[in-house]
C-alpha cells in the first residue's frame, strides 16, 4: 500500500478513519491494484469501518435533547437515548 507505516486503526479520529477508508474504497474501485494487496487493504478498510462505527456510537450516546415546558422555555436537557 505505501512506505510509511499506517497510524493503528484504534489511535485514528472519525475524521482520519474516514479519510483513509474513502482513499481505500477509491482505490478498489479503480480495479488497478493487484490481489493480495487488494485483499491486505479491504482488512484494513473493515477495521476501519469498525472504528468509525464505533466513534459514531460513542457520539450519538452523548447527544443529548432539550427539553421545553409549556411554556417554550428550555426546562433541562435529557439523554437522546436513555437505554
Amino acid at each position: 500500500m505505501t512506505d510509511v507505516r499506517p497510524a493503528d486503526v484504534a489511535s485514528l479520529s472519525f475524521e482520519a478513519a474516514l479519510a483513509e477508508l474513502e482513499r481505500i474504497v477509491g482505490r478498489l474501485e479503480q480495479g488497478q491494484v493487484p490481489l493480495e494487496e487488494s485483499i491486505e487493504i479491504y482488512r484494513r478498510g473493515e477495521a476501519l469501518k469498525a472504528r468509525c462505527d464505533e466513534l459514531l456510537k460513542k457520539a450519538e450516546a452523548r447527544v443529548e435533547t432539550i427539553s421545553v415546558g409549556a411554556d417554550g422555555a428550555a426546562k433541562g436537557l435529557s439523554a437522546l437515548d436513555p437505554d
